[in-house]
This record gives structure tokens, sequence and C-alpha cells, in this order.
């Protein structure tokens, strides 16, 4: 499945800005495009917000975890603005109140209508900020994380599954997978 068609055309990344302020909907900005953001079902959030809580329990000196609501812009010429699940950042200078541009970690939980775009378009995105360590697909049913790790050597790719460990970096966090799913 692809994104639908966008609601707005040709707009900069501060036009975009200031209409998705005074927008009642959330709404993701892809190169000079906007597109309406779809709601998401009670699994989702709850698994989005179960690891929020845990991330945010595990900040460190400056590290601040957001959800939801908080913008990530990546760095490219064209720009693109999209509202991850769940961002950590640890830089100082990343205090605009709506916008983060030097997240090390962000995660988004797949659901059918966003799985396409979270694992094409966000990733090959996302992998362009230089400050990201991690970007975590939490699938809701079953219990897998995928994590796109950075280390010296690049970009790899791991799988966690019901019983192991998903180690997150920034907070330092190491989370057994299961916890995220337990009654949700």
């Amino acid at each position: 499945m692809t994104r639908a068609a966008p609601v707005r055309t040709g707009l900069t990344f501060d036009e975009y800005l200031r209409l998705e302020h005074n927008s009642p909907a959330r709404h993701e900005y892809v190169h000079g495009q906007m597109f309406m953001l779809a709601g998401t079902s009670s699994r989702h959030n709850r698994l989005a917000g179960r690891l929020y809580a845990r991330l945010l329990e595990a900040e460190a000196g400056t590290c601040q975890t957001f959800f939801a609501d908080i913008k990530v812009r990546t760095p490219d010429p064209g720009a693109t603005g999209y509202y991850p699940d769940v961002l950590v950042t640890c830089d100082e200078d990343d205090n605009d109140p709506y916008v983060k541009r030097k997240p090390c970690l962000i995660a988004e939980v797949l659901s059918p209508s966003t799985e396409a775009v979270e694992r094409g378009e966000k990733l090959l995105n996302y992998q362009k900020l230089e400050s990201l360590l991690a970007y975590v697909l939490l699938s809701q049913d079953p219990p897998r994380a995928e994590v796109y790790r950075r280390d010296e050597g690049g970009w790899r790719y791991e799988v966690r599954e019901a019983g192991d460990v998903l180690k997150l970096p920034c907070v330092g966090l190491e989370l057994p997978l299961n916890t995220l799913y337990d009654t949700v």
C-alpha cells in the first residue's frame, strides 16, 4: 500500500509548519507535498505508549523522549517532516518545541495502512539523520521488533521476537520485548 494523494502540494517546509500549527488534523510533509495522517488502533496506541513510558523512565542526562505529536525533520534539501510514534533526542541544541532535527532513536508501530511507507520512504529518509542510532519497527501482532541500527560500518538489520531483549540506544535501555506486549 502506498500513500494516499497529497492534500496540498508546492509547499515549502516553513509553509507546511504554519499550516500544520493551525490544523485540527495531523499531516506529514514529503518534498513539498502534505499528506493527512490516519488515526491509529487501540493496540497501536498502547504499544507506542508502553514504549514511550519505558523510555521516559530510562531518560538520562539531557535526553528527552517524545510521543506521537512531535515532528522530525530530515536534513535533505527538499526536507521531510514526519510524526514518528516515539522519538528520543539527546542533543541540547535540538530544542524547537515542535520539530526535532537530531533524534538518536525513532520507533514506529506498524499498521497495514502505513507499513510500506515506514519500511521504505521513512527508513530511507530517517537514515539521512546523522544523529540517528536506531530505527525500530514494532509489529502489532505477533511480538516482534525490527531494528535498523547504525554502527561504525553503517546500518545493520536485526530482528527481536517474543522472549528476546530489545536494546535501545541513547538511554541505554535493555527491554524484554514481552513487556511491551503484556496486556496489550
